[in-house]
C-alpha cells in the first residue's frame, strides 16, 4: 500500500468514476484501475463495486476510506513540519471558548522573540477539540468535564488514545452585562434566569447534550440563542441582558468590565483540563502553554 494508492482512492471515492477520476489524476483509466485492484487484493477487501451506473463504494470500502483520508492527513501534517528546511516554529491549540486559553496563548506570543513562527489558535467545537488532537492538528486540546458528560468524552477521549489532565474545578457562574439587573446580586439561581435569552455555543453536526460547552444543557428555556464565536456572545450578553453558564473565569484584560460573572447556586462542578495525544511527547512550546495556562488560571481565580 501506497500514499499514492490512497490518493487514488479517495479521488475514486469523489468522482464516482474511474474515468473521470483518471483525468483528474492525469493517468490512464487502466493504469487507475490497476491500481486499485492491487491495492483491493492487498488489502483483502472490495472497495469499490462496479456498475454500469458508475461506482458504489461498498461498506468495507466506506471504512477504509475513512482511515485513508486520516493517513493522508498525517502525511500532510509530516510533509509541512519536517519537508522545509525553514526554522518557523509550529504550534497550535483547540479550546472552548475560554479567555484563560487566550489570555495564556497572548503571553506566549509575547514571549516567543523570533522573527518567524506560525501558531494557531482553535475556539471551535468540542468534538472538533477532540479530533483536532486525536489527528494532530493541535497539540492540546482544552475543553470540560462533568458528572453528565465524563463518561462519554472519556470514551472518545479513549478512542482516540488522548489523555484528559485536570487545570481546576470551579463552582458555575453565569456571565451577564455588569448593566444586568441581576449583576448585583451575591448569586443568582435558576429560577432568576428563566426571564432572561440564554446563550450557547453551536456544536454543528455533534449537537449532542454531552457535547454541550454549558452545563445543565438539557433544561428546557424559553428563550434560548446560539452562536459560534465569543465576541457575538459577549455582544449579545450586553446588548439582550442575556445569560450564559460558565466556570466564573473571565480575563478583564481582555474583555474590561462590561461581562462580570455571578455564582449559579446548583450542586454541579465544572472540571476544566487539557487534553493530550498519549503517543506523542509534548514540545517544549506545549510544556510552556500549559505552565501559562496554569499561571493565568490562578491570577483569575484570584479575582472571583
Amino acid at each position: 500500500m501506497t500514499l499514492q494508492q490512497l490518493k487514488y482512492v479517495i479521488e475514486v471515492a469523489r468522482s464516482r468514476s474511474i474515468s473521470r477520476a483518471a483525468q483528474n489524476l492525469f493517468i490512464s483509466q487502466p493504469s487507475l484501475s490497476n491500481a486499485i485492484k492491487e491495492l483491493e487484493k492487498e488489502m483483502g477487501i472490495i472497495i469499490f463495486s462496479r456498475t454500469n451506473k458508475g461506482i458504489i463504494i461498498t461498506p468495507e470500502g466506506s471504512e477504509f476510506l475513512g482511515y485513508a483520508r486520516q493517513v493522508l492527513e498525517q502525511a500532510e501534517l509530516l510533509e509541512n513540519r519536517y519537508a522545509h528546511t525553514s526554522s518557523q516554529q509550529h504550534f497550535a491549540v483547540s479550546a472552548q471558548h475560554y479567555a484563560f486559553a487566550v489570555s495564556a496563548f497572548v503571553r506566549l506570543l509575547h514571549d516567543y522573540k523570533r522573527d518567524e513562527y506560525e501558531f494557531t489558535l482553535r475556539e471551535t467545537k468540542t468534538y472538533e477539540i477532540i479530533d483536532d488532537v486525536k489527528n494532530l492538528r493541535s497539540e492540546i486540546g482544552i475543553l470540560y468535564v462533568n458528572k453528565f458528560n465524563e463518561k462519554v468524552i472519556q470514551k472518545f477521549l479513549r478512542e482516540g488514545n488522548l489523555i484528559f489532565n485536570e487545570l481546576f474545578e470551579a463552582k458555575p457562574h453565569v456571565f451577564i452585562s455588569s448593566g444586568n439587573p441581576l449583576a448585583e446580586k451575591e448569586y443568582v439561581t435558576l429560577s432568576d434566569l428563566q426571564s432572561y435569552p440564554y446563550l450557547s455555543y453551536e456544536q454543528g453536526e455533534y449537537n449532542s447534550f454531552y457535547f454541550s460547552e454549558e452545563i445543565l444543557s438539557t433544561l428546557t428555556r424559553p428563550k434560548n440563542i446560539h452562536v459560534t464565536d465569543r465576541a457575538t456572545l459577549f455582544n449579545l450578553l450586553i446588548g439582550l441582558n442575556g445569560y450564559t453558564i460558565s466556570t466564573g473565569v473571565i480575563s478583564k484584560k481582555l474583555n474590561g468590565d462590561n461581562i462580570i460573572s455571578v455564582p449559579l447556586k446548583v450542586e454541579e462542578r465544572i472540571k476544566v483540563g487539557y487534553i493530550i495525544h498519549k503517543y506523542v511527547t509534548s514540545s517544549p512550546m506545549a510544556n510552556i502553554y500549559i505552565e501559562y495556562l496554569k499561571e493565568t488560571i490562578a491570577e483569575e481565580l484570584l479575582q472571583l
